[in-house]
């Protein structure tokens, strides 16, 4: 039985891709895929201290699970600052409240969040929120008026973050 050119041209085109496939990762085993090597992508070995909303701070009216996704990965042992101004006669009042599930989250139901800050405590350099909990979501959300800050679907985002490789 002798190769027929279908079959010579297939067997060439499964060494070529072979080949190509094994240049591809050929770091794979020593390099860094995938972070297995000596370096990791990601230098950073200090934790971040992350302003909620950046410049635009902790307001209504900003859509802060866009912001969250812009902004993520979030990592273990970050810091989320939440800056608000304190309640006066041109703006509205914030907190901040970190609810306790997914359900609680999409309904905005506040009656078993905590309150990590009330509405005074966003002035200045604004309230701290260490992410501590590994790959577990945090839920957060305005409760004020009622949760409609949360209800209108801006004022509310969630985290999970992740642990951060070091070398």
């Amino acid at each position: 039985m002798g190769f027929t050119t279908a079959q010579g041209l297939m067997l060439l085109l499964l060494t070529a891709s072979t080949l190509a496939v094994s240049m591809a990762n050929k770091d794979w085993q020593s390099g860094n895929w995938p972070f297995r090597g000596p370096h990791h992508p990601n230098k950073t070995q200090v934790s971040k201290r992350i302003i909620v909303g950046d410049s635009q701070h902790w307001r209504f009216g900003f859509n802060y699970t866009n912001w969250a996704i812009k902004h993520g990965p979030f990592y273990l042992n970050d810091t989320l600052v939440f800056k608000y101004d304190p309640p006066n006669a041109t703006t509205f009042p914030h907190s901040v409240y970190l609810l306790p599930n997914l359900r609680s989250f999409v309904t905005c139901d506040l009656r078993r969040a905590t309150r990590l800050a009330s509405v005074t405590q966003g002035g200045g350099e604004g309230f701290k929120f260490l992410l501590e909990r590994p790959r577990q979501p945090h839920y957060f959300a305005c409760g004020e008026r009622n949760g409609f800050h949360c209800m209108n679907g801006t004022m509310k985002f969630s985290v999970m973050p992740i642990f951060r490789w070091y070398r």
